[in-house]
This record gives C-alpha cells, structure tokens and sequence, in this order.
C-alpha cells in the first residue's frame, strides 16, 4: 500500500477499512506534566488558553510520536458553559465538577442561548483552529468532550441522576434529553473548527453506575442520536469492565469503541463488535503506561496488535505524572511490531 497519511490511516482504521499499520494515538487526554514544562504550557492555564491548550496537544504529538493531536485536557468543558462549578485543579490533577445546577429538580432548566460562547467552549474551538494551521491538513484532529449521560449526571449530580434512574423516569429522560441535544450542538461546534474525530467520554454509563439494562433502555438511545447527528467519525469511551454492555455499545452508532484493559480478552471483544464498530485500546494508564517499565508497556502494546485492536491507544486518560518515554515507548512497539 502506499504511504497514508496520519489522518487517512486514522480514519480508515476507524472506518474499518484497510491500513498499512495500526495508527498509534490517544483520543482520551494527552497533557502530562513533562510536557507542561517542556513547552511551558501548564495546568490549569493551558485549560482556558487556546495558545496553551494548542501548544501542549501538538507537543504530545511531535514529541512522543502519537499519531493525533487531541483537545482539550477535561470532562468539564461543556458542563461548566452549562452552569456547572468547576475547580481548575492543578498542575497534574484534572479540572472536575463541584456543584450542580439542577440538583432538586430540572426547575428553570433551560439551554443557554449563546452555549458556545460560554464558558471555555471558545478556547477549545480556537485551539482546533489554531493546531490545524500549525499540523497542516494531514494531521488528524481529535476534540474530546464528556458525553450525554455524563453531562446529564453533572447537571443533576449523579446522587439525583442515580435516584432518577429507579424512581424518576421522567425527569431522568428530560435531563437526558436536553444534556445529549447539548453535547450535539458541541460536538458540531468542535467539527466546524477542524476536529476530524469526536471522541466522546462517558464514565457516568460505565455497568460500574449504571445497570447494563438502564443502558439498553434509558442510555442507547440517546447515544444513537448523538453519533447520527454529529458530522464526523465518532469514538466512544467508556470506564471499567464493559463487557456487560459491549454489545449495546456496539448499536450506538459510533466507528471506534475506546475500552480499557478491564475488558479483558480483545479477541473476544472484537467478535462481540463484529463489523458494528472497531476497537480503540487498551494498554492500562495507570498501571502499565504511568509505571513502566518500558519493557512491559512495549509488551503489552505488541499484544494488543496483535489479538487485533484496531487502533492502538492509552485504555483511559494519559495519567499526567507519565513520562514521555513511557507514551514513545507505545509508539516504539507498533513500529517494531511491523519492523
């Protein structure tokens, strides 16, 4: 085949069609401290400025050989420009949601008129705009974002969201409704500025908070409707053992499912797709690519690729204590593999 570009090679594999090679990238957060301090763009600054946010992503990308630029850092962008408290964090923790706008009921709920000028919401499309100015066309763009079902817990709690499930049906498909019609409106936002993948994370519908039939009954749908009305290829990622929920997930209309290595078997869960979706993974963060050694990370990574992910990536965010050996050592192991 001929030499594909970054971009074609990423978007084949999540297309299922034919690659030279497995890409090598992460479409969950990619901003460690290393690289922080390399470029000078920390947390929480890089958070909330787009040059910052821009400069840190496209480091990952130059620096460790990660085959995509990805944006922005967090699971709270869209929650905050929706009424949410956030604490920025620090330099090596995550911003996360504080307090929630709709904790009693949805009273007053309603979506802001100018969402995507609230908030952060502007520094992550001008940092798309200005990464793909800086990587040039061939260079694929993921935009990260938190998902329906998460944003929905944020907005309510996930305390309220959790009661709602069992004794509030209603109110739950409200929230549910209005969080996924948000993210929507996001993620198209994010596609306008240059993003050529959406990668969507959503914790909150992880089988470790939510019942694996609340996802079939109250979940599926509503991530159905957000990767058909999103313009771009979509990936999923969801926390923890989804074995019981793999199959749903697979109906949900994404190209890419993002797991982490409590999935066990990628043979097995790559028959449980079949054709419906590829499989993104799932070399473990915390206890493979943050540790080391680079011997194990090489390892597990060649395994990977081996019993046929389809996209060789981190199982879950980049944990921001990595070292940047540690993330050129995945890279490394894919081109041995094919060597």
């Amino acid at each position: 085949m001929n030499e594909m570009t970054l971009k074609e090679r990423l978007l084949n594999a999540l297309e299922g069609k034919e690659v030279d090679k497995v890409p090598v990238c992460s479409v969950t957060q990619t901003g460690i401290v290393e690289l922080m301090d390399e470029v000078g763009a920390p947390w929480p600054e890089a958070h909330s400025d787009p040059e910052q946010m821009a400069k840190l992503a496209i480091a990952n990308y130059e620096l460790s050989g990660l085959e995509a630029v990805r944006v922005p850092y967090c699971l709270t962008v869209l929650a905050e420009a929706m009424g949410c408290e956030v604490n920025m964090g620090t330099k090596n923790r995550q911003p996360s949601v504080t307090a929630h706008p709709y904790p009693k009921d949805l009273e007053g709920m309603e979506m802001p008129e100018n969402l995507l000028d609230m908030g952060r919401i502007r520094a992550v499309l001008d940092s798309i705009k200005i990464i793909r100015e800086r990587v040039g066309p061939d260079v694929p763009i993921i935009g990260g974002m938190e998902g329906p079902v998460t944003l929905a817990s944020d907005l309510a709690s996930v305390k309220s969201f959790m009661k709602w499930s069992i004794k509030k049906p209603d109110l739950l498909h409200q929230v549910l409704d209005f969080a996924t019609d948000a993210t929507i409106a996001y993620a198209n936002s994010m596609v306008i500025a240059g993003a050529d993948v959406i990668s969507v994370a959503d914790p909150v519908a992880s089988p470790d908070l939510m019942s694996p039939d609340s996802f079939k009954n109250e979940l599926q749908s509503r991530l159905q409707k957000f990767s058909s009305n999103v313009d771009s290829v979509t990936v999923l990622h969801i926390c923890g053992n989804v074995g019981p929920i793999l199959d749903y997930m697979a109906d949900c209309g994404f190209e890419g499912l993002s797991v982490e290595e409590k999935v066990g078997n990628i043979k097995k869960a790559k028959e449980v797709l079949g054709d419906r979706a590829r499989l993104v993974g799932n070399i473990s963060s915390p206890f493979v690519l943050l540790p080391g050694p680079i011997d194990k990370i090489k390892e597990e990574s060649k395994k990977a690729i081996s019993e046929g992910v389809d996209v060789l990536a981190p199982g879950c965010g980049i944990a921001p204590m990595t070292p940047l050996s540690h993330i050129k050592a995945m890279v490394e192991a894919r081109d041995e593999y094919y060597a």
